[in-house]
């Protein structure tokens, strides 16, 4: 596993990180032993958000307690807040969660435009302050749209970037990394497995082992999926002919109008639960679980016919995705599968 610096910030990371969305979903007691785990296993890069429930308590609960000195663990986290009272509430929240009196990387959480000094919303003024208090050491932020993506870097106002990058992301998105290595900006790589529709850890990994300056977070619910990237921890996989075949098949069958779950459509006028709904097709296909098919999700689906189309999730979806064409599309599929006439293991 190669080492991995983080652009201006000068953090230096194995590039496999610890990305803790899911442990929001158990208990504090699995999710204390999965994060000390990932620590042991060679894991130094530990990513949260205050938006992940109780993520960031569970952190402070593994690593705020004695178990590892602070400054061997690199903790990054993030505030969606849009006005100056809710970014000083969110941080001192952090901190506290977190059991902290500093944040290695604070961002701003998916952010819709790129916040700037005198911009009138006083957030940027924030993060100078709080890295002036010595309560955040570096400022990021994360984006979901290509364009304000590239104005993030082109600013020169933050010290790191995170975006979606995986092995189905297209050109323009990829080139990010290059344009980040060129500002001397780190780049952190989220939803690499693109939300689950990726099943092949191995070629997710050769993938971005490829570029230098980036530092995927691996989102980690369970101990088989820890152990499942600890394993390259020793041996990294290489972008051999192999592998890269293998992803080129799967962006011939993946790439193009497909859901990436980001939820940015979100809410729904009539309350149709789009990030999921939008690509149960793939997941049925990609990840097949009968828990699909139970009674909630059959409601939640049904819900489609509730569309007005009123296009309002349209303007806000990063990848220009025709939402209710394709709502109605993986109605149309789901039906298939509870007719008995596509199969699910």
């Amino acid at each position: 596993m190669k080492d991995i610096i983080l652009g201006s910030t000068g953090i230096k990371v194995p590039q496999n990180g610890f990305g803790a969305l899911p442990i929001q979903r158990v208990s504090i007691d699995d999710a204390v032993v999965i994060l000390r785990k990932a620590y042991d296993g060679g894991m130094r890069f530990f990513d949260t958000a205050r938006a992940y429930s109780d993520s960031e308590i569970k952190l402070g609960e593994a690593f705020g307690t004695g178990y590892v000195k602070r400054e061997e663990i690199i903790i990054a986290t993030k505030t969606a807040a849009k006005t100056p009272e809710g970014f000083w509430k969110d941080l001192d929240t952090s901190l506290s969660n977190l059991k902290t009196d500093y944040i290695d990387i604070y961002q701003l959480h998916m952010m819709p435009e790129c916040y700037k000094p005198g911009d009138s919303t006083g957030l940027y003024e924030c993060l100078l302050k709080a890295k002036q208090q010595g309560k955040i050491r570096h400022i990021g932020g994360t984006a979901h749209k290509l364009g304000v993506a590239r104005e993030i870097i082109e600013s020169g106002l933050y010290e790191t970037l995170q975006y979606p990058m995986s092995y189905l992301a297209t050109d323009k998105e990829i080139e990010l990394i290059k344009l980040c290595n060129q500002h001397n900006m780190g780049f952190i790589a989220m939803k690499g497995l693109a939300g689950g529709l990726i099943t092949n850890s191995t070629a997710a990994m050769a993938f971005i082992s490829q570029f230098d300056g980036a530092v995927p977070i691996w989102g980690i619910q369970k101990e088989s999926e820890l152990e499942e990237w600890l394993v390259f921890m020793d041996i990294t996989p290489s972008l051999n002919h192999e592998i890269k075949a293998f992803i080129e098949d799967e962006r011939k069958e993946l790439m193009g109008e497909f859901c990436r779950g980001c939820g940015y459509c979100m809410p729904c006028t009539v309350g149709i639960q789009i990030n999921q709904c939008n690509r149960m097709s793939l997941m049925l296909r990609r990840a097949p679980s009968r828990d699909w098919l139970n009674e909630h999700w059959q409601a939640e689906m049904e819900k489609i016919n509730d569309c007005v189309e009123c296009g309002k999730c349209m303007t806000h979806c990063p990848y220009e995705l025709q939402i209710p064409t394709l709502l109605r599309k993986n109605l149309e599929d789901y039906h298939e599968v509870l007719a008995g006439n596509r199969k699910v293991q």
